[in-house]
């Protein structure tokens, strides 16, 4: 279950940031309707490499779906510079 909680509740910021650790967002809202998201600086890099990895990796089956050709391991290092 979300934790939901008002951006008013910031006012006692530590309870709400200890709520963060438990590897679960909390989301924040203002006037009634959701507005901000707080996690662990852990959770949001872990996150962020996850988009990261899913991204290269759609990109690579659109490659592959468009029949661009595969390089060899020699033209690789080349293109790296290895």
């Amino acid at each position: 279950m979300p934790t939901i909680k008002p951006v008013s509740d910031l006012r006692n910021y530590n309870e709400v940031l200890r709520e963060c650790r438990d590897g679960e967002p909390v989301f924040l809202t203002k006037n009634g309707r959701g507005k901000y998201v707080l996690m662990d600086i852990q959770d949001y890099e872990k996150q962020q490499t996850i988009i990261e990895l899913l991204s290269k990796l759609s990109e690579a089956e659109t490659t592959i779906k468009n029949g661009e050709e595969w390089l060899t391991l020699n033209d690789l290092k080349n293109r790296l510079g290895v």
